[in-house]
């Protein structure tokens, strides 16, 4: 009698993981090869190099006005010099906080400029997944693949319009 009931519990398992199609993606090969990842790449690059001109500019700034001041510190009065000190280390002050906004500038740009490309792609996924009836998984959380797996990242490939 028990042997009837384990089998009559385990019969709708099995009959569904018999259905189960389960496939994989590649997600960042997909993504990496989006022309939307270039436009990103190149609106951050003009980002950081406009920062990296503003930094470059403080720096020289700050290195003449060391030059001047190790060059005059012997010639002028203490209360100039106490002045030329205050201003260079204002200005280091200024330069630590440019880089900071950078990064976190830089950063919240690339998150800003990424999602609308992730949401693309997941939704893509999400579609192929629901017109071929796959449960689809990302081939990075995949430790090994068996004969019956699916590879579907060319069907999100061409469901995005990407070669």
């Amino acid at each position: 009698m028990k042997k009837i009931i384990v089998i009559m519990l385990l019969l709708p398992i099995c009959m569904v993981a018999q259905e189960l199609k389960i496939a994989f993606v590649n997600s960042n090969d997909i993504i990496s090869s989006m022309p939307e990842i270039t436009a990103m790449q190149n609106e951050l690059e003009a980002l950081r190099n406009s920062y990296q001109k503003d930094l470059k500019s403080m720096n020289d700034e700050y290195e003449k006005k060391m030059s001047d001041y190790i060059s005059q510190k012997d010639s002028l009065p203490e209360n100039i010099l106490m002045n030329r000190v205050q201003d260079i280390q204002d200005l280091q002050g200024r330069m630590e906080i440019l880089q900071q906004a950078a990064v976190k500038d830089i950063d919240s740009k690339q998150n800003e400029l990424f999602e609308p490309i992730l949401d693309k792609v997941r939704k893509a996924i999400e579609q192929v997944g629901e017109e071929n009836d796959y449960t689809i998984f990302d081939s990075s959380a995949i430790l090994a693949k068996g004969k019956g797996v699916i590879d579907a990242t060319d069907k999100v490939r061409a469901k995005l319009g990407l070669k």
